[in-house]
């Protein structure tokens, strides 16, 4: 019986049924205003965590779908603007009108227990897409809630929560401070005026010579977890400085190199193709003044790498983590006002020929303490092909 079960699919046979839709406002009266939004929050799609939580926790043994709504009240008084929608000015840009609406609020149950789900670290996206509310009008992105809170009740009694926020909002940093009070005033990221760009920001989409853009055509894409435990990241940091290059070297950075260059391997690309990678930097201890606890918005650039897949595969993996290392070091306070005065004027969509995109999650799970007072079983961020 074990056997059979271990070859299931994570989360085989799950069915979710929607109990009932809630618009939940602030618990208190807040500001009807227009709230700013920097040139570092252009990005309007959604981002979907799920958490998963035990029927051992309290929350678990009470009625936890009422207790999360009455929470998320209680939250969207302090974060306000969340409660607002998306709107565009005469210059359109984006902005949030606050207008006190709310958060979406799903009750949802399911016909399995959480034990039956199997396997948490292998997930399923369709399985896990159950989870998180998926009936969001996609062709009017403006018109939607900006938050979406979906709690999904299991046999065991056990729950999960699956969080839906427009990226406008928050980024992953800023979720996390859902901990503190926020700072919500964004206009300390606004541009100067007049912009002064005085760096190089804009990069050119790689010129595809042999035709990479078939293979993707011609194979389908998964999903797949891997995962490194402490103890194998060390190793692997230690064996990349073996020859010297390097002085120190993060976990991120050493990932971030493994699976570049894994993925380019596996591509097969023609030897002379160029690649290129995109990573996220946190900007906020990097300005001058750093940002204020609490800043509640977008703080972040995508930086980038490229060279041709030769130049990948024949170098240690030192090189490449080397070149990771020079382009955060760009990262300053000039470089980042910099960027936002070039990103004043619109620039249309990112470079994605021969490009990988890589972004750390490794704090999920903290906003929702504020909300439970608990911990949680497992926590994991939901991919989205854009």
């Amino acid at each position: 019986m074990e056997k059979a079960r271990n070859k299931t699919t994570f989360g085989s046979g799950l069915i979710v049924k929607i109990k009932g839709e809630t618009m939940v406002p602030p618990a208190e009266e807040t500001p009807k205003d227009l709230h700013f939004l920097s040139n570092l929050d252009t990005r309007v799609h959604m981002i979907d965590t799920i958490y998963f939580f035990n029927e051992t926790t309290d929350v678990g043994r009470l009625d936890a779908a009422e207790i999360i709504k009455d929470g998320l009240g209680k939250v969207l008084v302090h974060y306000y603007p969340v409660a607002g929608r998306i709107i565009k000015n005469e210059k359109g840009k984006f902005m949030v009108h606050c207008t006190g609406e709310g958060a979406l609020f799903v009750d949802a149950e399911a016909n399995l227990t959480l034990d039956e789900m199997g396997d948490f670290t292998k997930p399923d996206p369709a399985t896990y897409g159950k989870l998180v509310y998926g009936h969001l009008d996609q062709r009017n992105i403006l018109l939607n809630p900006l938050v979406v809170a979906q709690v999904t009740k299991f046999k065991c009694g056990g729950f999960v929560l699956g969080l839906s926020m427009n990226h406008a909002m928050a980024d992953g940093t800023s979720t996390v401070e859902f901990m503190s009070p926020p700072f919500l005033d964004r206009t300390i990221l606004k541009a100067r005026n007049p912009p002064k760009v005085e760096l190089t920001h804009e990069y050119e989409d790689i010129v595809d010579v042999f035709n990479t853009k078939a293979i993707f055509e011609q194979e389908m894409l998964i999903t797949k977890s891997f995962i490194f435990h402490r103890e194998n990241l060390e190793k692997r940091k230690k064996k990349a400085m073996e020859d010297g290059v390097l002085r120190r070297c993060s976990s991120f950075e050493v990932l971030t190199a493994l699976m570049w260059r894994a993925r380019t391997q596996s591509l097969r690309y023609n030897p002379d193709q160029q690649v290129r990678l995109l990573f996220v930097v946190d900007v906020r201890s990097r300005l001058d003044p750093k940002l204020p606890k609490g800043y509640f918005g977008n703080a972040f650039l995508l930086m980038n790498c490229q060279c041709s897949v030769s130049e990948m595969l024949d170098s240690p993996l030192s090189s490449i983590i080397e070149r990771i290392q020079r382009s955060m070091k760009m990262v300053t306070d000039e470089y980042v006002k910099s960027t936002i005065d070039f990103l004043e004027e619109p620039k249309g969509t990112l470079p994605h020929s021969s490009t990988v995109f890589l972004s750390a999650w490794s704090n999920l799970g903290y906003i929702i303490v504020w909300i439970l007072d608990g911990e949680n079983r497992f926590s994991q961020a939901l991919p989205r092909y854009l």
